[in-house]
């Protein structure tokens, strides 16, 4: 019979995985934004690629990073180019980034609320 992988490797071996899929998001999305001005269909592959390198190892995008991805249309937000960002004041104080390419808009509060005691 064949034996698998003790349950001790295979954990060590998905920590080892996820730590390097970590890694190479944060390259692709630092090589990202340093060609964005250059290459723009390139500095999308790379975002695209780290995107798809999280779900396959089920590692989270950084929440700076994670700002970086339209919610509606999975594009490269980059500020100025193809995203605008603005500040409401209205309610709670907030920031709005709006992708250009699809119109949706994502919402980042300011502030944390507070518990009234």
């Amino acid at each position: 019979m064949g034996e698998g992988l003790s349950s001790v490797k295979k954990g060590r071996r998905r920590r080892a995985n996820r730590r390097i899929a970590h890694e190479r998001i944060h390259i692709l999305f630092k090589q990202a934004i340093a060609l964005f001005a250059v290459e723009m269909d390139l500095a999308r592959r790379y975002v695209d690629l780290a995107r798809k390198i999280g779900m396959r190892y089920k590692v989270r995008l950084p929440t700076e990073y994670r700002w970086m991805i339209c919610k509606h249309c999975k594009r490269f937000l980059f500020p100025g180019k193809t995203s605008r960002t603005r500040i409401q004041q209205r309610r709670e104080p907030h920031v709005v980034v709006t992708c250009l390419s699809c119109g949706g808009y994502n919402r980042m509060p300011l502030n944390q609320r507070r518990n009234k005691t």
